[in-house]
């Protein structure tokens, strides 16, 4: 007898304690009773009706998924492979367990295909230069698809973009035409900005005489200075030569 009353409370203590329930303050508890939904607990203490009541926990924390590695062909047909990562976070428990049966199962995949259609819209430049406007797309698209689930999409970043060998030479070659190319206008622009101070330095001296004078003298100086030559050529401008043939007495004709 005493026996049977000791099973007994020990399976009251038992249902007691199965029915008793701490949430921390990170988490919900979606009720169920017989099935159906009931309402969210917490956080604290949660009573439960035992074997009629059931309730499942989630996590409202921001949870780190992540995207593994996509085969992706972009726009101009380059192959290659990108992965990324996803934060999100539940803000609707009830929906998270009433309408999938496995949120995070669910967003992943979700996030697989989303990134393999979005990429697969730009070019190979574009992924690799426009990734700040890239991750902002896939966050919202991932978002609006998430949201009957209850889960919000904080954010999304492609963590690599793997190319094979062939794909960096080529793009390897072609920095280094960029550059030249580059080089080449640096140059050409340089030698314009030259031609047009030497313009305008002749239409100055023209102008002035005594300038082009002075400006004779120092070049004869200069040479002059030089230790390096032994012969000095000293041209004559004609504006000099021809007061002086005026002066000579001309031969009768």
């Amino acid at each position: 007898m005493f026996g049977f009353i000791g099973v007994l409370v020990i399976l009251g203590l038992m249902l007691l304690l199965s029915s008793i329930k701490v949430l921390p303050e990170y988490q919900r508890g979606v009720m169920l009773t017989l099935g159906r939904y009931t309402g969210t607990k917490g956080p604290g203490l949660v009573i439960m009706i035992p074997v009629v009541q059931r309730m499942v926990r989630v996590d409202l924390r921001i949870s780190v998924m992540d995207v593994p590695p996509q085969d992706v062909i972009s726009r101009d047909n380059v192959s290659v492979r990108v992965n990324a990562v996803v934060y999100f976070r539940v803000l609707e428990p009830e929906k998270s367990v009433l309408q999938v049966a496995d949120y995070y199962q669910a967003t992943s995949q979700l996030a697989q295909t989303r990134l393999r259609s979005v990429l697969g819209q730009h070019e190979l430049d574009e992924i690799l230069s426009q990734r700040e406007s890239i991750n902002r797309t896939l966050q919202g698209i991932l978002d609006e698809a998430t949201d009957p689930w209850g889960i919000k999409i904080a954010n999304v970043e492609i963590k690599d973009v793997d190319l094979n060998d062939t794909m960096v030479r080529a793009i390897a070659r072609q920095a280094e035409a960029e550059r030249e190319r580059r080089a080449k206008v640096i140059h050409a622009e340089g030698e314009m900005q030259a031609a047009e101070k030497l313009r305008d330095a002749a239409a100055m001296l023209s102008q002035q005489p005594q300038a082009l004078q002075l400006r004779y003298l120092q070049t004869l100086a200069d040479m002059s200075s030089n230790g390096k030559s032994s012969t000095i050529v000293f041209p004559l401008p004609l504006d000099l030569i021809t007061p002086l043939m005026d002066m000579l007495p001309r031969k009768p004709g």
